[in-house]
């Protein structure tokens, strides 16, 4: 009874924490601002819709506290939040407007680059750019879900449970669409296994 009890009032400390931790949106825009926006960009591609769908993340996430059951850690809970925030916007006809514009427009970071600076070479900033492009067509190339547990696992350094929680996917799903997203990547990339 005693083991039982002090199990219980574990689990609700904890909750109690995670939603003390939503309370204080300052705090919680500090420290995962940063990863929310990094998951948006790469599976959005626009900056600044990004920056529109993340601030709309953490709106829900704060209006929507008080549904915050603790069954996962806020982390998880966010970017589920913004994967859902993703999918909705996707379906819009307006993503596809921009998407075009996207494909005719310049790249302004690709533009910045050829500005002087002391950091590196002019050969080290190319290879890093066509690295870049490498990779970003590599993953475009992939399945959504692919690149959505591709980008959870390596660029957020979640684990596996976390992904299927964040996507709704089994975990044996969420193992699947990992092993032929990388198994894709090696072949697009020219590594082997």
């Amino acid at each position: 009874m005693q083991i039982a009890l002090n199990a219980s009032m574990i689990q609700l400390g904890h909750q109690v924490t995670a939603i003390s931790e939503l309370d204080d949106i300052d705090s919680l825009v500090a420290v995962y601002w940063p990863r929310v926006l990094r998951f948006v960009t790469f599976s959005i591609g626009d900056k600044d819709l990004a920056q529109t769908i993340t601030q709309d993340c953490f709106l829900k996430a704060y209006n929507g506290r008080e549904s915050f059951r603790g069954e996962c850690s806020v982390s998880t809970w966010l970017m589920s939040i913004a994967n859902n925030l993703i999918r909705d916007q996707v379906r819009l006809k307006s993503f596809q407007f921009w998407r075009k514009a996207q494909a005719t427009a310049l790249d302004v970071t690709e533009l910045a680059s050829f500005l002087p600076s002391d950091e590196r070479s002019p050969e080290s900033r190319m290879l890093g750019c066509e690295r870049t492009e490498q990779m970003k067509a590599a993953l475009e190339m992939l399945s959504v879900n692919q690149r959505r547990v591709l980008l959870l696992k390596f660029f957020e350094d979640m684990d596996i449970a976390e992904i299927a929680s964040a996507t709704g996917m089994n975990v044996n799903t969420v193992k699947t669409h990992l092993h032929r997203g990388i198994a894709t990547l090696r072949a697009t990339l020219g590594r082997r296994p």
